[in-house]
């Protein structure tokens, strides 16, 4: 049954043609508007290697131990959070991400979609579980938030998007129509979440990091970049 559904939802979206029927354009920030590269260098590499120095152990050791930590905390409000990160590990985490603030970038063809659609009679909002210390550096550096009606952050709301209490908060603000209603993400736990709920038109983005591989392993319709969707 879930196959099923699976390809069901893939075969009654063509990313091609999806805008023509959207009246509200929801899109993920990380691995969907800008490069995963970013973030995934700075939680897998960077925090990493500070925490063995303030700790004395190795950098293999403060991975393993680092990677487990992450895994328990996925999906959960303070994994998106950097200050529980700083008070946890005892490193100044927004501080590490400015330090390396010129690897932030949009991915290939991002920007130019964002210019497009902010320009049609679409409402534009940016739903990201992204810390706002995150958002605030990120949009320094790209000017990201500038191009959306309305920006929703689950610190914000007070949930994750993996929760139906996110999309029914997001429902009372925005009164979104969910058969009229795209949303782009690179995860497949928050699409999920985002179907349950009733939003109809889903896609997920397939090379979110662009120094890694094209994924192609999901039950959702996707596309290698936003820019694909423009016709």
């Amino acid at each position: 049954m879930r196959r099923a559904r699976s390809i069901n939802q893939k075969m009654k979206i063509n990313p091609k043609t999806v805008l023509q029927n959207c009246d509200t354009l929801m899109l993920d920030m990380d691995g969907t508007v800008l490069d995963l590269a970013f973030d995934n260098y700075v939680w897998k590499e960077l925090v990493p290697e500070e925490y063995a120095q303030q700790t004395g152990i190795s950098k293999d050791e403060a991975r393993e131990f680092l990677y487990a930590t992450y895994r328990s905390m996925e999906g959960q409000l303070d994994w998106y959070c950097l200050d529980h990160w700083s008070e946890k590990l005892g490193l100044d985490i927004l501080a590490i991400h400015r330090n390396v603030h010129e690897r932030i970038g949009y991915l290939p063809g991002a920007r130019k979609f964002l210019e497009t659609v902010s320009r049609r009679d679409i409402r534009l909002l940016l739903v990201t579980n992204s810390h706002r210390d995150t958002l605030a550096v990120k949009t320094e550096v790209t000017g990201i938030a500038d191009f959306f009606d309305h920006v929703y952050t689950s610190h914000d709301v007070g949930h994750v998007k993996e929760d139906q209490s996110f999309w029914q908060a997001l429902q009372d603000a925005e009164s979104f129509d969910p058969e009229r209603t795209l949303f782009v993400d690179d995860t497949v736990s928050v699409l999920r979440s985002a179907h349950k709920f009733g939003v109809q038109m889903l896609l997920t983005v397939t090379r979110p990091d662009t120094t890694a591989p094209v994924k192609d392993n999901s039950e959702f319709a996707g596309v290698e970049g936003l820019v694909d969707l423009l016709v």
